[in-house]
């Protein structure tokens, strides 16, 4: 995973209303793991739920100017930009670092920046058009798509230990999707704020 990113895990990323799983100070492990609640899990299903939360948030950039990608929103916050450039590589952090224990396998050319400043802010990425932005979004996509849709369902809610917790792709799965729709509420603030002021 992202060195960067794994402090932040604890209090940033994780999905609302997250809970530890484990008492604090226990030695016990956490374990960020979804347990399927019908006889068999169905990773089709999981995959079309992380799909169509896509397609929501596409329909909310389809509404942002183009011109007001880099925009300054004037409320100290990040730009589109710089949230679909994390957006991108948190879920491909996830899938790749976690889920397949192969990091290095990430695309350089996808994710020229590391997730985060020194000082915990995402790092900002300017200069890209939404096409450009649409593009990685989608070449994630699709690399994640083409690991996980093959794997059997006991793959997917498999326990893989990693140094800090035990994760299975459900669960990545599961915050990914939790992960997108807690951006989305941005990108739809930044879609509101540019409709009302006319551009960016």
């Amino acid at each position: 995973m992202l060195d960067e990113e794994l402090v932040h895990r604890q209090d940033i990323l994780r999905p609302s209303g997250w809970r530890p799983r484990v008492p604090s100070g226990s030695m016990a492990r956490e374990r960020l793991i979804l347990e399927p609640i019908a006889a068999a899990g169905d990773v089709g299903h999981w995959l079309a739920a992380l799909e169509e939360v896509r397609q929501d948030t596409l329909k909310v950039l389809a509404d942002i100017p183009p011109d007001a990608v880099d925009a300054d929103p004037g409320d100290g916050g990040d730009t589109v930009g710089t949230v679909l450039y994390h957006v991108a590589l948190i879920e491909a952090d996830w899938v790749f670092a976690d889920v397949l224990d192969r990091a290095g396998d990430m695309p350089p050319d996808l994710f020229p920046l590391s997730d985060r400043l020194p000082d915990s802010r995402l790092s900002p990425l300017g200069g890209e058009s939404l096409a450009q932005h649409l593009d990685r979004l989608a070449r994630t996509r699709q690399l994640i798509l083409d690991q996980l849709r093959p794997m059997s369902a006991e793959a997917f809610y498999a326990a893989r230990a990693r140094d800090q917790y035990d994760v299975s792709a459900a669960w990545v799965v599961f915050h990914l999707i939790d992960h997108e729709v807690e951006h989305r509420v941005r990108l739809t603030t930044l879609r509101d704020r540019f409709r009302r002021d006319g551009g960016g």
